[in-house]
């Protein structure tokens, strides 16, 4: 969604005031612990990163201040554990008027981000900031990617999966396996299997394989887009199987209607 969307959506539109966590997660005793330690591990990298960033986080707030007007930092409302809604903070890509759409619904997305903004969308720099929703609690390191409240179909899935039980990611499984190029469904997927395998491993796995993603900028796509047509773009053991995908299309679709 454009930042000017966002910043719209509002939270009776979001899944926090009818929010039922349909389905019941069991975690086992090694699993509560590791959320316990990562709480701790993510409060205090997130502190010293921060501190160690300052310098980038003024230059940056400079060079997003002074190559368009309008504020440095964007605030957006996003769904977090439990379905609460959260404020996630992002540096400013777009200019204010960009059309109040989804970023995926413009034709020409490219006229709408700023100078600074591509750069930093391609390095993800923009999600530095949220090392303060990361020092705050509202979420981790790794995790599923907060939703905004507007996707209610996803939201539906992911509460049949039990996924709110978990803290939202800076980044997560299926931003290591295609990022932009990834449809909705297999998303909700790669999140359960995050919530199923959730521990020390699998987040050391995904926080490494992040790194050659930002250094590749891998998966990043604006505006328009077929994702059968980018799907070949990905290794082939990275995306499910076309009867796969179109198994779990299926059944999300019988449990929505």
């Amino acid at each position: 969604m454009s930042e000017n969307a966002a910043q719209k959506a509002n939270c009776k539109d979001g899944p926090q005031c009818n929010l039922t966590l349909l389905k019941s997660v069991s975690f086992t005793k090694g699993q509560r612990a590791y959320s316990v330690v990562k709480r701790v591990m993510d409060a205090t990298f997130s502190g010293i990163l921060l501190a160690v960033l300052s310098p980038i986080f003024g230059l940056t707030a400079l060079a997003v201040k002074l190559s368009s007007r309008g504020p440095a930092i964007f605030c957006q409302q996003r769904v977090g554990q439990y379905g609460n809604l959260i404020k996630v903070y992002k540096f400013r890509t777009m200019y204010v008027d960009a059309p109040n759409v989804a970023t995926a619904d413009l034709n020409c997305p490219k006229r709408f981000i700023t100078p600074i903004g591509r750069f930093l969308r391609d390095t993800s720099l923009d999600e530095l900031p949220q090392l303060l929703n990361v020092l705050k609690g509202d979420m981790s390191f790794i995790g599923p990617r907060p939703l905004i409240p507007l996707e209610k179909e996803i939201h539906i899935r992911r509460m049949e999966k039990g996924i709110y039980y978990l803290r939202p990611g800076m980044t997560g499984l299926a931003q290591v396996n295609g990022r932009d190029l990834v449809s909705p469904e297999l998303k909700v997927e790669y999140d359960t299997e995050y919530l199923r395998k959730f521990g020390f491993k699998i987040d050391w796995k995904i926080f490494t394989h992040t790194i050659g993603k930002v250094l590749k900028h891998d998966g990043i796509v604006e505006g328009n887009m077929q994702l059968a047509e980018n799907a070949s773009e990905l290794k082939a053991e990275e995306i499910p199987s076309n009867k796969q995908q179109q198994s779990y299309r299926q059944a999300c679709k019988m449990k929505i209607n």
